[in-house]
Parts: C-alpha cells; sequence; structure tokens
C-alpha cells in the first residue's frame, strides 16, 4: 500500500480530535480513507461512520473513495457490502463502517461509535459536530481513544472549526492538527504542481488556501449561491451542454436544462483527468443519452481537432465563444440551480473568484483555478444566447 507521509501523521496521531486542514491535492481524503480502511481491517469491533451535509454528496465522494481503496486492496471480495442501507461489515472480526449524512441524524444517534470522520467539514455546524461528540462511546482500542476526524480546505478563519475546537481551552491537549498541501503528494504530476505554484501569480489569497493549506478569505466570489433544490422539473424547454477540454487538469462537461429563457437546472455529467479524446468520446457516449444527441455541446473552442473528432463520432458539438468578462455578466443574469449531488460543480463555483493584485485591487478576470465547469457553464449560457439573438460576429452553427 503507497502512502504519504499525510498517511502517517494521521496514523500516529493519538487524540481525540484529529483535524486535516490541506490544500488541494494534500493526500488528506486519499489517507484518512486508508486509515480508517486499515482500522476496519485489522481491529475488532470498530463502528466507523464517515459522513458528509448531505447524502448525494458523500456518496459521490467519500463512499466512492472506500470502495475503490477496498477493491484495490483486495478486500472488497471478503467483505459484505449493503447497497442500500450503505453499510461495509467485515465478517472477521465484526468491524463496519456506516456511510451516513447529517440530514438524517437519527441514525447517527442509534449507534455507538469508534471512528468518525466529517469529510468536507466546513460544510458542518458546531451542533452538528456536538451530535458525533455525544455519540463516541464504542468499545475503545488499547492506548487509542476513539476518534473524531475533520477533513477541509480552510478558507475561513472565523470557521467554528478553528475558533471552538482548536484554539478552545476546553479542547486543550485532545486536538491535533495536521496540515497538509500538495508538497506532502509524491504522486502529483509535476504539470499540477505548476497549476498549483502558478496561483501566486494570480492571487496570493487564493495560494494560500489551495496551494499552501493556510487559513483564508476568498473574497470577490463572482456568482452567488447557486439555488439549491433536491429534484429537478422533468422537463425542459430545452437542454444544452458545456464542455471544457483537460487532461493534467478535469475534462469537464455539464448539462443545462432550461426553462422560461432564464432559469438553468445544472447537472455536473463529467469531471475527470487523464481523458484522451478517444476516452472523452466513451464517456460522452455513457453519460448522454440518445435521445439528448442532437442537443448542441458548446465547447472549448481553443481545441477545433478534438472539436471536429467528437462531432464525427455523432455529437452535435460547436466551438464556444470564449469572451470572459461579457459572458460572465450574462451569466450573472441568470437563474441557476443545483443539487446536493454536483459536488465539484458547488466547489467550483464557491472557490471562483476575481483576481486581486498585490494591493488588494480587484481585476476584471476570473482566477484560473478549479474554474472547469464554470468555463463549461459560460460557454453553453453565453453562445447559445448569441445564436439565439443572431448577433453578428459568431460561429454560423449549419
Amino acid at each position: 500500500m503507497e502512502v504519504s507521509n499525510v498517511f502517517e501523521r494521521n496514523y500516529f496521531a493519538n487524540v481525540p480530535y484529529l483535524i486535516n486542514q490541506g490544500g488541494a491535492r494534500s493526500t488528506k481524503s486519499w489517507s484518512i480513507g486508508q486509515l480508517l480502511i486499515q482500522r476496519f481491517w485489522n481491529d475488532k469491533n470498530r463502528k466507523i461512520i464517515i459522513s458528509r451535509k448531505t447524502g448525494p454528496a458523500l456518496y459521490l465522494s467519500a463512499y466512492k473513495l472506500i470502495l475503490d481503496l477496498l477493491k484495490d486492496y483486495g478486500y472488497y471480495k471478503f467483505v459484505e457490502h449493503d447497497r442500500t442501507y450503505k453499510t461495509i461489515t467485515n465478517p472477521f472480526n465484526n468491524s463496519f463502517i456506516a456511510f451516513l449524512s447529517v440530514d438524517d441524524p437519527e441514525k447517527i444517534k442509534s449507534t455507538e461509535w469508534t471512528d468518525a470522520w466529517l469529510e468536507e467539514a466546513t460544510e458542518f455546524t458546531w451542533e452538528d459536530f456536538i451530535i458525533f461528540q455525544t455519540r463516541m462511546s464504542g468499545p475503545q482500542v488499547p492506548g487509542r481513544p476513539n476518534q473524531i476526524i475533520l477533513s477541509f480546505n480552510p478558507t475561513d478563519e472565523q470557521g467554528w472549526i478553528n475558533q471552538k475546537l482548536v484554539l478552545s481551552p476546553a479542547f486543550t491537549g485532545k486536538v491535533e492538527v495536521i496540515r497538509s498541501t500538495y508538497r506532502d503528494n509524491p504522486f502529483l504530476s509535476k504539470d499540477y504542481i505548476d497549476i498549483l505554484e502558478g496561483l501566486r501569480a494570480q492571487d496570493e489569497n487564493a495560494a494560500r488556501v489551495f496551494a499552501d493549506g493556510e487559513y483564508g478569505r476568498l473574497t470577490s466570489v463572482i456568482y452567488p449561491p447557486f439555488l439549491l433544490l433536491n429534484e429537478y422539473p422533468e422537463s425542459m424547454d430545452e437542454v444544452i451542454y458545456g464542455l471544457d477540454f483537460g487532461f493534467n487538469v478535469p475534462t469537464a462537461l455539464l448539462r443545462i436544462g432550461t426553462k422560461e429563457e432564464t432559469s438553468h437546472y445544472l447537472t455536473e455529467k463529467i469531471y475527470q483527468t487523464g481523458l484522451t479524446n478517444s476516452a472523452l468520446i466513451q464517456v460522452l457516449e455513457e453519460v448522454i443519452p440518445k435521445e439528448e444527441r442532437s442537443c448542441p455541446i458548446y465547447a472549448d473552442a481553443a481545441e477545433p481537432d478534438r472539436i471536429e473528432e467528437i462531432s464525427r463520432a455523432g455529437f452535435n458539438i460547436h466551438p464556444a465563444d470564449k469572451e470572459v468578462k461579457i459572458g460572465i455578466d450574462f451569466c450573472k443574469r441568470q437563474r441557476f440551480y443545483t443539487m446536493a449531488s454536483n459536488i465539484n460543480l458547488n466547489k467550483e463555483r464557491a472557490a471562483y473568484k476575481w483576481r486581486q493584485d498585490k494591493n488588494g485591487n480587484v481585476l476584471d478576470e476570473p482566477v484560473k483555478f478549479m474554474d472547469h465547469l464554470m468555463d463549461a457553464k459560460r460557454y453553453a449560457i453565453y453562445t447559445h444566447h448569441k445564436l439565439r439573438q443572431n448577433q453578428p460576429g459568431i460561429w454560423v452553427i449549419e
């Protein structure tokens, strides 16, 4: 099992409250997943709960990570996996892992836990944390306390994690903070390292949060929060797609269902690194149903060869107008809806900000980081609008 030093620091942390504060690609989630699997497999009677604020976000992130790790290490074939209730049981030592969100707190209260992982812990409230704290009385391993692990990107120095837990005298000696950055990840590509280091030339505060894993406040965020829904309307007036190409960074595909021209219902369909164009075409065939293959896809115009290849594969794909400032201004006049399952979209929206110079002056260009679905949204919404308005100077789509 390949591990980073982040795993080792978590492994040897012998405190009830373990805080993993990290920047992008620091291996914090991967390392915590490895640690909990190690306990699940080697220790008797471990009652492990893994949680996020909402179920859809949990099942698309930590749940998938744990299943992938179990399969990679060859353990999955030996466990009992209840897909309905989202539990994994080790029949050899009576340990189990449960995946529960805090939107159903009564289930959390139904068991006495030994280990808890609150992923994206800044989504939780102090009151949510108290629920977990009062349920950590499961059987202890000799010499090791039961443990709540929190992981997050530190975007607000006034958050409850820092103020009420880390800095509180009531928790003195009971809390350990593990700070990690991309420098702790020995498996990260040089191309992605260059992207993170490039943040310093764009926006010092963004570099402090995402590259250095330090507390900072992301000011000048471009879009207000999207309206959160549990379900979307069954029918839309029209459907379009936005596509942002990537390889070392994610390729991002966004489905946009529109009603009454200005209300847009967003669904992330692809957010994946390492996709060659042939692999992307295969994924497009999986995620775009046949009845929507005629719906327009607006893609990054800087990749005409990729657009042409995808078009030959039977998709209605076209180059997008990449005008940034005007496109953003137009999008800001629209109404956008999202769901909790759009975990990358929602995270990008919250981090998508205007650049600021060293004097704090706001510039008319966004920080180029965590913007793949934001770009895909702008490509589709703005280009489709210009086509409908038949404005001059845009591509003619035959």
